[in-house]
């Protein structure tokens, strides 16, 4: 069986709106892109940053495709992207595999990023396990040194793990909320046709899988 083709959505970004009216500096992002990934990109959102604007809602967007698409994220510069904390915060966030296109090299980079995010994570887990314990201690139950303290926070950890994983599902509904408008402005309003319709888009389901009537219904539930 032949390889899947990869599919790349691009990001691009220009300093003021004149910029991306005119092209300037766009081109050559494009063209960095194309030459990095041998071709054109599937999909390109192009972020035109301005100092009234501190989110970056193409990013986002961008960031939302490939996660549902099952694409990679190709950044055309990196450069003073690098030293925008929102920024890298963002991409590390993301699901989707990311290239750049200027420095192919930034994957240590973003490991690094990422090694300092899991400090912070080392540090909310004993936060949150400190957090248990005191809720533990609320509802009654024995928070000293026996086997009972430890049930306690297993069973508070389940709790939490079952809230995450619901909160994941209410976050990937939302991104998948235009793309379900979309289909029914088509004038497709049965779970299957809107089945077929995401996947003609190339969209996955969160498992990485093609949409059924089932796993429509069900999105549909949040």
């Amino acid at each position: 069986m032949a390889p899947k083709p990869k599919h790349y959505v691009a990001y691009y970004r220009v300093s003021t709106a004149r910029q991306g009216r005119s092209g300037l500096g766009l081109e050559a992002q494009r063209q960095a892109v194309a030459a990095f990934i041998g071709k054109a990109p599937d999909h390109e959102f192009t972020e035109v940053e301005s100092g009234k604007v501190a989110g970056r809602p193409e990013l986002l967007k961008a960031l939302d495709l490939a996660d549902l698409t099952g694409a990679t994220l190709v950044v055309a510069k990196l450069d003073r992207l690098s030293r925008d904390p929102a920024f890298l915060l963002t991409l590390t966030r993301s699901g989707a595999p990311i290239v750049f296109a200027d420095m192919p090299q930034a994957d240590k980079l973003i490991i690094g990023v990422m090694a300092m995010l899991a400090e912070w994570e080392r540090e909310q887990i004993s936060k949150r396990t400190k957090a248990a314990l005191t809720v533990a201690k609320a509802r009654g139950r024995n928070v000293g040194g026996d086997r009972g303290n430890l049930s306690a926070v297993r069973s508070l950890g389940l709790e939490n793990s079952a809230a995450r994983r619901s909160e994941t599902a209410k976050l990937r509904a939302a991104k998948m909320k235009p793309h379900v408008e979309a289909a029914r402005a088509a004038g497709l309003t049965s779970t299957r046709a809107i089945a077929a319709y995401l996947n003609g888009k190339g969209i996955q389901t969160s498992r990485g899988g093609q949409w059924h009537a089932g796993s429509v219904q069900r999105l549909l539930a949040y």
